[in-house]
């Protein structure tokens, strides 16, 4: 069944329903505090929970089940739903165990979006009912080993993807009637089910050192004692990879070529490095020959958020996952040449092709800007590092072996609580606040206040605060080094900055105890 066979059961425009809703939500409010101040306590005792709970729920499904509901009453019942599952989750956390309150909710979830009409409500439904059943499975183990915690939620997300195929191998086979309920909530289901194979799989490539509070940062190496569940995983992964590979050169005979066949092995490939890759590969291959394009949309941005996140695989040394990737896009790039028609343009498509004087122009200032900001910004920190003051700032007491990951060094350095007290939450002021530091005889800084534009005693200066994961830092929180190095810098005591009269500072080195070189 095809995205266009995906019907919307009303013809709204989508503005239309996005405004009215959120008139809606905003006259729910006041609705909603008047309720739980109507109920009081009973919402919180006994078998309280439950009843409102499931008052709500029901009041809330048989508007959104009705044919002829005027819009903004229809809005009014998604907060109802929200208010009914919330009430039920509370009776049921506090009642259950943890795995059995998430299955719970989970099969809630799937019997409202059979229930209820909108497309839109049934795919969000079908999400969160992903997310309960795979929290069902994976949260008793949660306070287990890390190679068992991670083997769990592996495992509960390829249910998850397995319950997907198996609903889309029904939709083929049950009335359209049918087929029209279960389509946007298998939609739902799986659009939540490749997010958790993306958390699963880690921060990708560039976005981790943005994102670094990101909790998806755990498809890492597993010890010894576990290796072989981590080799289990890369071959299920790796059948998934050509199973999909397989299906879609059954539906697509067109693909049945030697080029493609390379393509899919690199691909296949990637799948055994990667243990959540072979089913997002497969889902894609799935939903594509089926013409459900916007998730298949999904599963190739997912599949390539989890190429990406090797690159944080830690268990792999820099420089051979460098090669692996540059040699992985060779072959993909001469596979594409090998692939491409040989016809020879015709005169005029020729020309076509050709970029005109003011697109060369065009190409050229572009490149030339791209060359002269970039050279710009390495003549500025050459320029630092050559005439900036050297100084030597203490790092926080902590072990910095045990802040190694991979190659680079998490710093942390030394501030003063007084400092950081006076520090605001505003990243977007537009000039960045200043610190003023004393310099001792060894030229080691002790930071002191924040700066207020009084004059400075001889032996102070300023040092620029710099933005980073909603905070301010100073300079940076991380050393890199190349990979071997580790040893050298652990025993690093204090950072090396070049600070210069305007309070601009760039870290170019790390000291021991002693100020010594490392």
């Amino acid at each position: 069944m095809s995205d266009s066979l995906m019907a919307p059961t009303e013809n709204r425009p989508w503005p239309v329903v996005l405004l009215t809703g959120l008139g809606a939500w905003l006259a729910a409010v006041p609705l909603i505090i008047f309720v739980g101040m109507l109920f009081g306590d009973f919402v919180t005792r006994g078998a309280g929970p439950y009843v409102v709970g499931l008052l709500v729920l029901a009041g809330s499904l048989v508007v959104l089940h009705a044919r002829q509901v005027p819009l903004f009453v229809e809005q009014l019942a998604v907060p109802g739903l929200i208010v009914g599952g919330g009430a039920l989750a509370f009776g049921l956390f506090r009642d259950l165990p943890d795995a059995l309150a998430f299955a719970t909710l989970g099969t809630v979830a799937l019997a409202v979006a059979v229930l209820v009409r909108a497309d839109w409500l049934r795919a969000l439904l079908g999400a969160l009912a992903a997310v309960m059943l795979a929290l069902a499975l994976a949260i008793d183990p949660w306070r287990g080993s890390h190679a068992t915690r991670l083997g769990v939620f592996w495992l509960a997300w390829h249910g998850c993807a397995a319950a997907w195929v198996a609903a889309h191998v029904l939709v083929r086979r049950i009335a359209p009637v049918h087929a029209a309920v279960v389509e946007p909530l298998s939609a739902g289901w799986l659009l939540a089910t490749l997010c958790g194979l993306a958390w699963w799989a880690g921060m990708t490539f560039l976005v981790g050192a943005n994102l670094t509070g990101f909790a998806g940062d755990v498809a890492r190496s597993v010890d010894d004692g576990h290796r072989w569940i981590g080799t289990l995983q890369q071959a299920a992964s790796l059948a998934l990879a050509v199973a999909g590979a397989l299906w879609a050169a059954h539906r697509w005979p067109g693909l049945r070529q030697p080029w493609l066949a390379g393509v899919a092995g690199v691909l296949a490939l990637l799948a055994w490095l990667m243990p959540t890759l072979g089913a997002v590969l497969l889902a894609l291959a799935l939903s594509a020959t089926t013409r459900r394009w916007r998730l298949a949309a999904a599963a190739g941005v997912a599949a390539a958020w989890i190429i990406g996140a090797f690159y944080y695989q830690l268990a792999w040394p820099l420089a051979h996952k460098a090669l692996l990737m540059v040699a992985a896009g060779a072959v993909l790039a001469l596979l594409a040449r090998w692939g491409r028609p040989r016809r020879e343009p015709s005169g005029i498509a020729a020309r076509a092709a050709a970029p005109t004087g003011p697109q060369r122009w065009g190409i050229a200032v572009c490149a030339a800007a791209v060359l002269g900001v970039a050279n710009l910004a390495i003549w500025q920190k050459e320029s630092l590092i050559a005439h900036g003051q050297p100084v030597f700032i203490e790092l926080a007491p902590a072990d910095p072996r045990s802040l190694m990951q991979g190659d680079f060094m998490r710093l942390n350095f030394r501030l003063p609580a007084t400092l950081e007290q006076g520090l605001d939450d505003d990243l977007l002021r537009a000039q960045r606040p200043h610190a003023v530091a004393r310099r001792d005889g060894r030229g080691v800084l002790v930071l002191l206040r924040l700066d207020n534009g009084t004059p400075l005693a001889a032996d102070e200066l300023r040092i620029e605060l710099t933005p980073k994961d909603g905070r301010w830092i100073l300079v940076t929180d991380a050393w890199f080094f190349r990979e071997g190095e580790a040893q050298r810098w652990s025993g690093a005591r204090f950072g090396e900055f070049r600070v210069d009269d305007s309070g601009r500072a760039l870290l170019v080195g790390l000291r021991g105890p002693e100020l010594q070189p490392l």
